[in-house]
């Protein structure tokens, strides 16, 4: 199992006068909700502990790698499918090495390189889950989010998995 989680820091927080309903992508995906995630699972712990990443451009970005890594199939015998996810203010990176059914994901910045690993089909649900999660958090602290059409669209892009 892997756990996602987030927390948003204190020290980064949203500029004053946004007005959420209508920030455009760019600004919900990088100059909002900042802090760090949580990345744990089975004994390995890939958490940032920046205090400015963008949460929400995280969770976004993890659905999409996932997407991403069914975009090819991945049989017995066949190359790994490989994403990363890039840090925007610092040159590491979360990478995912898709193998079959699963999906090893490492972080530049644990000086530990063994692999968490988790099945694909796992962390497709956990990163969708994330999301909604987020996106409902955050639409409850911020008046106007939930009216946004990014929003909408983001969350109808990647719907929670049953």
């Amino acid at each position: 199992m892997i756990e996602l989680g987030y927390h948003l820091s204190p020290r980064f927080p949203d500029p004053p006068g946004i007005d959420y309903a209508t920030a455009t992508t760019r600004t919900l995906r990088h100059d909002l909700f900042c802090g760090d995630v949580f990345i744990e699972g089975y004994g390995r712990d890939l958490s940032t502990r920046w205090g400015w990443v963008p949460v929400l451009d995280f969770a976004w970005a993890l659905c999409d790698i996932v997407e991403q890594l069914d975009a090819v199939p991945t049989g017995v015998g066949r190359r790994p499918q490989r994403a990363e996810l890039d840090f925007t203010e610092s040159a590491d990176r979360l990478r995912f090495a898709r193998r079959g059914d699963w999906v090893e994901l490492t972080a530049d910045w644990v000086r530990d390189d063994r692999p968490l690993t988790v099945e694909h089909r796992v962390l497709r649900r956990e990163a969708r889950d994330f999301l909604h999660d987020v996106l409902a958090d955050f639409a409850e602290l911020h008046e106007g989010l939930s009216d946004n059409p990014v929003v909408w669209e983001l969350g109808l892009r990647f719907p929670r998995e049953p």
